[in-house]
């Protein structure tokens, strides 16, 4: 079974805002949000039409990003591809 290999990047971050921080300075919409890990950005989902968690990842390599919807607990490691429970 595939693991993820960037755990060791997971920081105790907090979201440094309620929404898409990108989005909110838009004045845009997003669909669900997804917080970095490794520093505490809030980004929108891929299902979102700005994408702004994947362009973090993109910018910052920052490798796991979790859903910050409530009821969810879920992450995403982008460099594996694997979902973390």
């Amino acid at each position: 079974m595939k693991q993820c290999t960037h755990t060791d990047q997971i920081r105790d971050v907090h979201p440094h805002t309620k929404g898409c921080e990108e989005c909110l300075k838009m004045g845009d919409t997003w669909v669900h949000l997804r917080m970095c890990l490794s520093c505490g950005h809030v980004g929108c989902c891929d299902s979102s039409k700005n994408t702004h968690a994947t362009k973090h990842f993109h910018s910052s390599h920052h490798p796991i990003m979790r859903s910050i919807q409530p009821g969810e607990s879920w992450a995403w490691c982008y460099v594996d591809e694997i979902v973390l429970e």
